[in-house]
């Protein structure tokens, strides 16, 4: 018996406003040299390209940034851009990629799907799950989830306990638990909950029959609109993570569980997590001087950034625009967004 195709699916939507002011919807969070010299949607191209080849790669974006992805990924075949005419949710956007694969390469055909902006600190153990998650997939024809090994109990995180063993790597999942308090997650980790990380492998076959059995309101949009995705997308009314729609209800569900630094770098604080720091846990780029500074994330776009006898501060110069705040109220930008005039918020 032949082994089934693999194929990735790297989810490239959104706009990542928790990066403002250097994100914009025109030049998103994905698009952003944010750990190093490249925008993060290459860096995640190049560490599966070991795992599948660009004509088996796909990735899912908004309309608007469809050509951006195409100017970062040119040896990505054009058709293979799926470029969402309105954020449907991710039950809609993975299904719509599953059938087109079924289309290419049949429903045995395995799809593994990534996020485009996440850090990876051991991209050969990371490369290495993603295969094992394939072969899992297929062995027990279910949807197999990567599950992060903790490294400590994140309120900002969902996560997914493992439940009873199977004759291969792979365990069920017994259950999944959405962002905890503090005092839940410290019980979750201390019980050997891992952190969903949003890595999943299946047979694009069992996706689609599980998505028929849990989630009528995408699967019957999804066989009336063939291969329309205008038709489509704007036939989902309601957006509904395929966590929620799914992988909850189904039970065909499994885990592995995975350990290759992997960090979804939500937030300015969190380069502190993933960047070189200096000697003082500084992170910086750009023109960036310090003296009795510590701890500190700063980004310089264009313009010199001093700090003289701070600590724990997050500074972003960029466009015309310096955001100070502290890394605690860095992680939750929504309500300054929120308070700022459309003209300052949306500057490009």
């Amino acid at each position: 018996m032949s082994t089934p195709p693999t194929w990735v699916v790297i989810l490239a939507g959104g706009i990542g406003s928790r990066f403002w002011p250097l994100s914009t919807p025109e030049r998103p969070k994905q698009f952003l040299p944010l750990l190093g010299e490249q925008p993060m949607l290459r860096d995640t191209v190049d560490r599966l390209l070991s795992v599948a080849p660009a004509s088996r790669m796909l990735v899912l974006t908004n309309a608007e940034l469809a050509t951006g992805v195409a100017q970062i990924v040119p040896e990505l075949p054009v058709d293979h851009i799926l470029a969402e005419p309105r954020p449907a949710g991710t039950t809609a956007a993975l299904a719509w990629a599953a059938s087109r694969i079924a289309r290419l390469g049949g429903r045995d055909a395995v799809m593994i799907s990534v996020h485009a902006d996440w850090a990876i600190g051991d991209v050969p153990r990371f490369q290495d799950a993603l295969r094992l998650a394939a072969s899992e997939a297929t062995r027990t024809q279910g949807l197999v989830t990567v599950g992060i090994v903790p490294t400590h109990p994140d309120t900002g995180l969902g996560y997914i306990e493992p439940g009873d063993a199977t004759t291969g790597a792979a365990r069920r999942v017994a259950r999944f638990v959405e962002k905890p308090r503090q005092a839940a997650a410290e019980a979750l980790v201390a019980g050997g909950a891992l952190w969903n990380s949003g890595i999943f492998a299946w047979p694009v076959g069992v996706f689609l029959d599980e998505v028929r059995a849990w989630c009528p309101a995408v699967s019957e949009p999804l066989d009336r609109a063939g291969d329309d995705p205008v038709a489509f997308f704007t036939s989902v009314e309601d957006p509904v993570a395929v966590d929620v729609a799914v992988l909850e209800r189904s039970a065909k569900v499994y885990v592995l569980a995975g350990s290759f630094g992997w960090s979804d770098v939500g937030t300015w604080s969190a380069l502190r997590g993933v960047c070189a720091r200096d000697a003082d846990g500084n992170v910086t780029h750009g023109r960036v001087h310090l003296r009795d500074s510590a701890d500190n994330v700063v980004h310089a776009a264009g313009a010199d950034v001093v700090l003289y006898g701070v600590r724990g501060l997050v500074v972003v110069e960029c466009a015309g625009i310096v955001l100070v705040t502290t890394e605690e109220s860095a992680r939750n930008l929504k309500p300054l967004l929120e308070s700022l005039p459309s003209e300052l918020r949306e500057r490009r």
